[in-house]
């Protein structure tokens, strides 16, 4: 597997690919609580915002608004409201799958971290409404090795939509 010049073993992508699968599981599942503790305590979890440029006009992300820009404290709070029974924006709560592919692991800057870049095609339906959602992006994460397990110490999810057509962004991706 090419992922760049420089790759890494076949061990830690296996790794890296169960990691992705089981915390897909876990937020589709909606077992939140454990999803935090796969974070690291400095995590960082960006969505920036996806403007339309013309060619040769940047990137297509603003670097200084996001749809997302936490913490694990905001992340833990965010997660504390919805076991609340007033977050009804996710009541009743959706219902999601989230379908990882395309997955690239390389070293990262650090010993302990990997550098690895994912496509997510994220479906979500909610109550009996027959009108479903269908969310693409490209996650760029580091994964850090805590006490022998990997962990999520920055996720930043750049959506394909520049116009975002769900009712809500109360969803994790």
């Amino acid at each position: 597997m090419r992922t760049s010049t420089i790759s890494v073993s076949e061990e830690i992508y296996r790794q890296v690919r169960e990691f992705l699968f089981y915390e897909a599981e876990l937020l589709d599942e909606e077992r939140f609580r454990e999803w935090l503790e796969l974070l690291t305590d400095d995590v960082e979890y960006l969505m920036p915002v996806r403007v339309t440029r013309d060619r040769g006009g940047g990137p297509g992300f603003l670097d200084d608004m996001f749809h997302y820009e936490e913490n694990k404290y905001r992340l833990t709070k965010r997660i504390e409201r919805l076991e609340t029974g007033s977050a009804w924006a996710e009541d009743p709560p959706s219902r999601t799958r989230h379908v990882i592919s395309n997955i690239r692991v390389a070293p990262g800057d650090r010993d302990d971290e990997v550098k690895v870049r994912s496509y997510l095609i994220l479906y979500r339906t909610r109550g009996d409404d027959p009108r479903y959602d269908i969310l693409s992006a490209e996650r760029k994460d580091v994964l850090r090795q805590v006490d022998g397990e990997w962990k999520l110490a920055r996720r930043v999810v750049h959506l394909d939509q520049a116009t975002i057509t769900t009712h809500n962004l109360s969803i994790l991706f």
